[in-house]
């Protein structure tokens, strides 16, 4: 992998930024993006429990809640990369991708809308695309910066969004709906809101610190060994740290004690929680943000995803320098994840997978595969990524163009 080379001959800002590029995909980045669209699928098709055990099954503990955080992380990667990589931009350019990226973060939640309608109640499948379009739009301050200051911002994001939901959830309102549509937007767009930057599965402000810390680690040169491996050693460290942090305030420092004092000591609910995870955590006492389950977006939460994420990101760019070929699979499904997750979900919309959960989600993954490798082959981006990067380019355009006539 190299970045593009610049032009000889003189050149307008517009053409210098695109030469700041890089010229070629990252496959590492593709790849552990494949891999958290296989996770998100696995999550919603597979069931979670085993019938027989009724232990958590093979897919809820390596997927639940790391795919999402994945898919946020890498989100983040994929937007420095964009907007200028190890270089973010300036001036009107800096101006220009910032208008891209909230028409971006619109029209993707105009999708998510649209497909939530498509949803139904009782279907066991959050579609996170509605709350992209409100991470987006969160990320649009933060393209200037540089590493540091987005590792800061995401750490103080760790930090706040957790105290926010414990303080706040008493008085915010419940959540809408699994999946908004128009219509809450609508009719409880002050609910709809609350959900999609507080309370709901994704929660925004919660959030964030994956999609900054991803921007990061794309101002940063991921093509150098050095950095992949600083990456997963990182990766690694943060994850234990908080897994053990975690396991010493709920059971050497008697949180789990103070917890089952504020539920009435109902130790069955809470061993459900520590070992599934959940959304709802009693907020009479901060020893709830002592846990550490999946969607339960508590500091150590966060912290143990976020660092499962880099350690993951880490891996794949180490892998793809020695056998990137092998990966082709994942690297095509991940750099058209917009058009597969929208065809995972409408498939799922159906609802004909219930009763043979294991063929009906090889049958999406095969399908995925095939339809991905051969229109990267033939089209190059994928149908959705195209027709959203042609409208974002457009207005791209039309502020350089606009700027330009202003100026003059």
């Amino acid at each position: 992998m190299r970045w593009s080379a610049r032009t000889a001959r003189p050149t307008s800002s517009r053409d210098r930024s695109a030469a700041r590029r890089p010229s070629r995909r990252l496959t590492g980045v593709d790849a552990a993006r494949g891999l958290a669209l296989i996770g998100l699928m696995s999550v919603h098709v597979l069931p979670s429990s085993d019938d027989g055990t009724g232990e958590p099954t093979w897919s809820h503990i390596f997927f639940s809640g790391d795919s999402a955080a994945l898919f946020a992380l890498l989100a983040g990667v994929g937007l420095a990369l964009s907007t200028g990589g190890t270089r973010p931009q300036g001036g009107r350019e800096l101006g220009a991708d910032r208008v891209a990226l909230v028409v971006r973060a619109v029209l993707i939640a105009v999708l998510g809308l649209a497909i939530g309608s498509l949803l139904s109640e009782d279907l066991p499948a959050d579609n996170i695309l509605i709350y992209y379009g409100v991470f987006f739009l969160l990320a649009v301050p933060f393209l200037r910066a540089g590493p540091k200051p987005l590792f800061s911002s995401a750490a103080v994001f760790l930090l706040m969004a957790p105290v926010l939901m414990q303080s706040l959830r008493d008085a915010l309102p419940e959540p809408v709906s699994d999946n908004p549509a128009f219509g809450e937007l609508l009719t409880e767009p002050g609910a709809t809101a609350a959900q999609l930057l507080l309370t709901g599965t994704y929660p925004a402000l919660a959030y964030l610190t994956y999609l900054l810390t991803g921007v990061g680690l794309g101002r940063l040169d991921l093509r150098r060994r050095a950095t992949q491996l600083r990456l997963l050693a990182i990766g690694v460290g943060l994850s234990v740290c908080a897994q053990a942090a975690s396991y010493v305030l709920l059971h050497g420092l008697g949180g789990y004690e103070r917890l089952l004092a504020s539920s009435s000591g109902d130790a069955e609910k809470w061993d459900e929680i520590l070992g599934w995870g959940g959304e709802w955590l009693p907020t009479d006492t901060w020893w709830s943000l002592a846990v550490d389950a999946p969607h339960t977006n508590t500091p150590l939460a966060i912290a143990v995803s976020l660092g499962t994420g880099m350690a993951v990101l880490g891996t794949f760019l180490l892998i793809s320098r020695v056998v990137g070929a092998w990966l082709q699979p994942l690297s095509a499904m991940g750099s058209m994840t917009l058009s597969l997750y929208t065809a995972h979900l409408v498939a799922l919309s159906f609802e004909v997978h219930e009763d043979r959960p294991h063929l009906w989600l090889t049958i999406q993954l095969i399908s995925a595969v095939l339809f991905a490798v051969a229109w990267q082959r033939t089209m190059g981006q994928g149908p959705l990524e195209r027709a959203l990067g042609a409208v974002t380019k457009s207005a791209r355009r039309r502020f350089l163009g606009s700027s330009g006539t202003e100026r003059h």
